[in-house]
């Protein structure tokens, strides 16, 4: 089954209209299911087409459909949904004033369900053009949109319908893999097992997979694929849209976490064109985080997805373009515009480029760590990993902020989390409230001085590892089935360097004076003549006009996600500076 979790919804209070909750979805269908008096209808004219169509009409298909917004006028849609492997099933069945989309359809995306028409219809249909215009407008009805939009990708969620089925055997290492990459992008999936499903066992019989092509993964248009890549499956599921056309963007976003998603937010909502690039899920490693509880305005704390997610759709509502998986191979900026190259070999062109690129994660040198990555080896603590070592002992490695919100988040499902640090305590590297927080939870024991030297495990994955302890040189052998990673990040700069942007001894991007202070010191220090013939530069940017760095792969910045989110706020700034600079022919 399915593991992603609705973190994201907002729920609406009286009181708060955005407050994050777990969801009631049968308590709320007046939500999930609004309906349009007359005078909105008339309102809505302006936004769409009307559209007749004849009984039994096929209006749209799951997968190869896309639309913004469909407004029954007259009539009546029945609504189904792919359930196992070809079979459907009816959702609902809808009228007059009643409307069809969900969050998909904010970017265009294909739809997730299938739609008829149960009599003559006829339809107002609104492109995802018109529907972002519409719900920034009509600001009222348009919050009854968004709120409808993402309950039904919720019920889609907790229902494990209305996305692709990933058909593979318990334990296995690709399954999981692609599981983690559709559960932290909030995307609908099923999970089947072909030694529990009859369905599933019979699509197995049917493609004969090697041990290598597990998975099996049905599109939600019917396509299968066999054990594809997250570049694939987002193609498949319109996540990663065509970007070999010739627009150019004003604003070129590369890394979708708290800074990047924040830097799309501003810029998109101030008018200018922009495009999102990420390589995994939105989110970044601020996605991982169990529960930020330092962050302003959420006294109780808030998931590192919860966050993301809500940024991730206004994001979408005001237009900005998200492609996932989307990786960044290189960056040119020899000519105008500014060109990146990504792992494909498709280019993207923008007149400004805001590198939010983040951090890699570092991985232990163990020699067989790769193999049990995924089959008991994990870099995130996501409810799918919860869920995996429920009652079992595990180890987390790292004494940083991420581990610290990943061992209380672990040990309420595990039966025992060790956590394993080089240092002498957690003071020089963790917030104050969470070592607090370790030290009063019972199932948690931290091993200082300590540090994984070997993993062991067979066909099935990870049975066990051992560490040392660097003081005494004891060494010590736990049976334990999931080893969690979090021990620190790696600038991700190794592909600027076609650009030549500056970057310092540890690999981060140099900014601003950062920039100017560093030219200074490589022509002789002080040198006041080479210092003034330098050129001006924002705050924010980069050793090369019309580049920006904002968030952890800066230089110098501070690795909290309220400091990334006011960085890309504040860029946005200095992006309209830089382009009301331009020469006129290049605008």
């Amino acid at each position: 089954m399915s593991s992603s979790t609705p973190e994201f919804i907002p729920e609406t209070t009286q009181d708060d209209p955005v407050q994050f909750a777990t969801l009631d979805l049968q308590g709320r269908s007046h939500q999930i299911s609004p309906v349009f008096n007359a005078l909105e209808l008339q309102r809505l004219q302006r936004y769409g087409t009307r559209r007749r169509f004849a009984d039994g009409a096929t209006l749209f298909e799951a997968g190869s459909s896309s639309f913004g917004m469909l407004v029954i006028l007259s009539g009546r849609v029945s609504i189904t949904r792919h359930e196992v492997l070809g079979q459907a099933s009816q959702l609902r069945e809808v009228g007059v004033g009643h409307f069809i989309a969900e969050v998909a359809q904010l970017s265009g995306r294909p739809t997730l369900v299938n739609g008829s028409a149960v009599g003559e219809v006829e339809l107002l249909d609104i492109s995802s053009e018109s529907l972002r215009a519409l719900i920034v407008a009509e600001a009222e009805m348009g919050e009854r949109i968004v709120r409808a939009l993402i309950l039904r990708r919720v019920a889609l969620i907790e229902s494990n319908s209305g996305g692709p089925v990933l058909v593979g055997p318990r334990g296995n290492g690709n399954l999981f893999h692609l599981q983690s990459f559709l559960s932290s992008n909030g995307h609908p999936h099923t999970v089947l097992d072909p030694a529990s499903d009859a369905a599933a066992a019979a699509l197995a019989q049917r493609y004969q997979p090697t041990p290598q092509e597990w998975p099996l993964v049905v599109c939600p248009d019917g396509k299968v694929m066999k054990n594809p890549g997250n570049a694939e499956l987002g193609r498949c599921l319109g996540m990663l849209p065509d970007l070999s056309g010739d627009k150019i963007f004003d604003v070129l976003v590369v890394g979708a976490g708290p800074a990047g998603l924040a830097t799309a937010v501003y810029a998109a909502s101030e008018g200018l064109s922009v495009l999102a690039l990420e390589q995994r899920a939105y989110g970044g490693q601020a996605g991982a985080s169990a529960r930020i509880e330092n962050y302003l305005g959420f006294p109780t704390g808030i998931s590192g997805r919860a966050l993301a997610g809500r940024a991730y759709v206004q994001a979408q509502k005001f237009g900005v373009e998200i492609a996932t998986p989307a990786s960044a191979a290189s960056l040119l900026c020899d000519t105008w515009p500014l060109r990146v190259t990504l792992c494909d070999g498709t280019q993207v062109r923008a007149r400004t480029v805001v590198l939010s690129c983040g951090a890699r994660y570092r991985r232990p040198s163990l020699a067989n760590l790769k193999t049990y990555e995924g089959r008991g080896v994990y870099y995130w603590a996501s409810p799918i990993e919860a869920k995996l070592c429920r009652q079992e002992e595990i180890i987390l490695v790292g004494g940083g902020n991420s581990a610290g919100q990943a061992a209380v988040f672990l040990s309420g499902h595990a039966a025992k989390v060790h956590m394993v640090i080089r240092g002498a305590g957690l003071a020089a590297s963790m917030s104050s409230y969470l070592i607090e927080r370790i030290a009063a939870t019972p199932n948690i024991t931290l091993h200082t001085h300590t540090e994984i030297i070997a993993l062991e495990g067979d066909d099935d994955g990870l049975t066990g590892a051992r560490w040392r302890n660097k003081q005494t040189g004891e060494e010590c052998d736990c049976a334990v089935r999931r080893v969690f990673l979090f021990v620190g990040a790696d600038p991700n700069t190794d592909w600027l360097h076609d650009c030549a942007v500056a970057v310092d001894e540890q690999g981060f991007i140099r900014t601003g004076f950062d920039v100017t202070r560093a030219a200074c010191r490589a022509h002789g220090h002080g040198h006041a003549e080479y210092r003034a013939a330098l050129p001006d530069r924002a705050a924010l940017e980069t050793s090369v006009p019309g580049v920006f760095a904002i968030g952890d792969v800066r230089a110098g910045s501070t690795k909290r996600v309220a400091a990334a989110v006011g960085e890309g706020a504040a860029v946005v700034s200095q992006i309209h500076g830089f382009l009301a600079r331009l020469p006129v022919n290049n605008v």
